[in-house]
């Protein structure tokens, strides 16, 4: 897909520079299966907190979601009114609420909760929204945003009854600040360039996980097509992945469609796994990861 932004390019490019070795003797068939927040799904690649795909394909947001029940995946979602989370939770999906930082936090409190009793598995925020490129608050579609306190985070996680994530984390001070907060995991993302010359989440990863001594899982999302970058991600140390655009394409296609893709991604990563020796995901081992010159 074409490059939107400076950044996309260098988070690309940044996969790309990352080398893989081979461990062949002693590997085995190796199991792609993933357990959060104790639910168990057969792959580690999740798809990402998209919104209004009504614009991409009739009834984009459900046939996203079922995408994600068919290949036994969890399932993000953005932005959407009510019935639209009903009928995606519907889906059978399990599925990650994320929510924008509103400047009125009522509207978070109300999104929250209405998040916990459509049945989401875990809700969360979108910290990066918050502010515009001329350096003032954000407004997403007519909805004014505001930049969140370590405090009001901790509000936000004391009004959750289940697991509350934030994502848009580009750096291990913010990281440490939601660790402080309460937040039960963390999203390494640049939301797709909405920065220029961001660092690629890859680059500080590994960071981030150090950041938080490992107590809660970490995620990847920008710029994933491959069950080779999924595999990339997970042995620097992520728990799981999100794709997003790369599916966006096959939504006019079904769910079906969607779901054949992360199987696809899924037995690419598994191919991987098996020529470095790595038998499940919690074998993940970083020093098969070899850098070239960036």
């Amino acid at each position: 897909m074409p490059f939107t932004s400076n950044s996309d390019k260098i988070t690309r490019d940044f996969f790309d520079s990352l080398l893989v070795e081979t461990r062949y003797l002693d590997a085995v068939i190796p199991s792609t299966q993933m357990t959060l927040f104790g639910e168990t799904f057969r792959t580690p690649i999740m798809t990402a907190a998209l919104s209004h795909l009504h614009n991409t394909a009739p009834d984009g947001m459900t046939v996203y979601a079922r995408g994600a029940a068919l290949s036994g995946a969890v399932h993000w979602v953005g932005m959407g009114d009510e019935s639209e989370l009903e009928g995606i939770v519907g889906t059978g999906a399990k599925t990650i609420k994320i929510i924008k930082p509103h400047a009125d936090n009522r509207e978070v409190f109300r999104k929250i909760e209405h998040a916990v009793k459509s049945g989401c598995m875990a809700v969360g925020m979108d910290i990066d929204h918050a502010f515009n490129s001329t350096g003032g608050y954000d407004n997403v579609f007519g909805l004014p945003m505001k930049a969140k306190t370590t405090e009001e985070l901790a509000d936000f996680v004391q009004a959750s009854s289940v697991p509350f994530i934030l994502k848009g984390v580009l750096s291990p001070r913010d990281a440490e600040k939601g660790l402080k907060a309460g937040c039960a995991g963390i999203v390494v993302s640049h939301h797709h360039g909405i920065i220029q010359y961001a660092v690629p989440p890859m680059m500080v990863l590994q960071d981030i996980i150090s950041a938080t001594g490992g107590s809660v899982p970490v995620f990847v999302d920008c710029g994933i097509e491959s069950g080779m970058d999924v595999y990339k991600c997970l042995a620097l140390g992520a728990k799981a992945v999100s794709v997003g655009r790369h599916l966006m394409p096959l939504l006019k296609a079904g769910a079906e469609s969607v779901a054949l893709r992360i199987e696809e991604m899924t037995a690419e990563l598994a191919g991987v796994m098996a020529r470095t020796g790595v038998r499940s995901l919690d074998e993940m081992d970083p020093t098969v990861i070899h850098r070239r010159a960036f």
